[in-house]
């Protein structure tokens, strides 16, 4: 009972965290034709959660800072249902061709980030196993 509590918590406050980071990118991207913020903040995501991954493979950490990293701070920090919206307006406001060009970016940019961090995070901590 008592690591469970502790899991939980770890998830709320990096879920906390992750939420204040991307509310402070959106805050300095403001909407420019597309929003900027939502896309830099789940490209980022992306990347961090494949890098954490790939490290946790190699090293494994207690389960609550494991679960705070990965759920809490790269769940609160990316965002679906922004994604979801941002595209809808896109869609409504603006036109077509931008919403998918949008879409396409977000989807492509954080499967990509997130394949190129898991690759730096597995090869990171394999070599730093491999050195002990």
């Amino acid at each position: 009972m008592k690591e469970r509590m502790i899991n939980l918590l770890s998830i709320g406050a990096g879920g906390a965290i992750g939420a204040l980071l991307r509310y402070a990118i959106n805050t300095f991207n403001h909407y420019a034709g597309l929003p900027l913020g939502t896309l830099l903040a789940n490209w980022l995501g992306s990347l961090l959660l494949g890098l954490f991954t790939g490290w946790f493979i190699h090293r494994v950490p207690r389960e609550w800072l494991k679960l705070g990293l990965t759920v809490g701070l790269c769940g609160g920090f990316t965002t679906m249902s922004t994604l979801a919206l941002d595209t809808t307006f896109l869609f409504v406001h603006e036109n077509v061709l931008q919403a998918s060009g949008y879409l396409i970016a977000s989807l492509g940019g954080g499967v990509l980030l997130a394949w190129v961090g898991y690759i730096i995070g597995f090869k990171a901590a394999k070599e730093g196993v491999e050195a002990q």
